[in-house]
């Protein structure tokens, strides 16, 4: 390992023959922290959250799921399959124990880690994720902006519908730079997040979604068609689970507010961290990393 100044790119097995596309930053005897980017989402390096990790002696790991850049397509996966991945890179870097963090579409995936990975897992937090699809007692679509609206409905439909729906809009993403994102998002993003969609944010996200798409949209379509199935486990079930943190901004147009206060509500003992005026893709990672740490207690 090259150690907090450098990044290394792994490529670690998986079941069923796959690969996994993996960069680390930071201390090399570092309590690492796995990170699921969003949806659609690769591997690309936020250098403000790289720098909080960094300076709470965390070992920042960022994974693509399977069918994103680098890593190889496993259709008809569930959102709890992200557990055997994320177990087999902390057993490729010998680590024992870890905390994860979810950002949008990750959030369910860090969600699984929590409960399928307790023995290892110390901490979740889950940032901007949706709530499972048919959650009982939330209007899943309710304030969702219409082109989410769209893309849910047809994943809703089938593979096939959501195939040709994602394959007109990949092209919008698939070379997007920095300086046209705010724009190609205005309509599924709140003001609070246009405001804040430039400089370091911006090229975060636009090479996010650039690594996302290299390999085409397989793990776009498995993302979403995951998301509206079920998840392959309980929320709430009776058992052990690492500690929960659910953070979600009441101006997020993508992933409606509900979601946060639902799952908020849901998960035995989980920290609230409901924000005003705090959108989907704004958020404060010093203040995430220290809460999270919290949650581990004394190490």
């Amino acid at each position: 390992m090259t150690g907090s100044a450098g990044y290394d790119r792994l490529t670690v097995p998986a079941a069923l023959g796959r690969s996994l596309d993996v960069l680390v930053t930071g201390p090399f005897d570092g309590l690492p922290l796995v990170f699921h980017h969003g949806t659609p989402g690769g591997v690309a390096v936020y250098p403000p959250m790289a720098a909080a990790a960094a300076e709470r002696g965390l070992r920042l790991v960022l994974y693509a799921r399977p069918g994103y850049g680098g890593s190889t397509p496993a259709p008809g996966r569930l959102v709890a399959d992200a557990a055997a991945d994320v177990a087999a890179i902390l057993d490729k870097l010998g680590a024992t124990r870890f905390v994860t963090v979810g950002w949008s579409g990750g959030g369910p995936h860090a969600l699984a880690c929590a409960r399928l990975l307790s023995r290892r897992c110390m901490a979740a937090a889950s940032l901007a994720g949706p709530a499972p699809y048919r959650a009982a007692g939330l209007n899943w679509p309710a304030g969702m902006a219409e082109d989410n609206l769209a893309e849910f409905g047809a994943a809703a439909e089938g593979e096939s519908e959501l195939t040709d729906l994602l394959e007109k809009t990949a092209p919008l993403l698939r070379d997007i730079t920095a300086d046209q994102l705010a724009d190609a998002m205005a309509e599924v993003i709140s003001t609070a997040d246009y405001d804040a969609l430039d400089g370091e944010l911006a090229d975060y996200f636009a090479s996010s979604f650039r690594a996302a798409l290299s390999a085409g949209i397989a793990g776009w379509r498995d993302d979403d068609l995951a998301f509206v199935h079920d998840w392959g486990f309980s929320l709430n079930a009776p058992g052990d689970a690492a500690p929960v943190a659910i953070w979600h901004g009441d101006q997020d147009g993508m992933v409606p507010f509900s979601h946060g206060e639902w799952l908020a509500g849901r998960i035995p003992g989980a920290r609230r961290h409901l924000m005003p005026g705090v959108g989907h893709l704004s958020m404060d990672f010093d203040s995430i990393f220290d809460d999270l740490l919290e949650l581990v207690g004394p190490r």
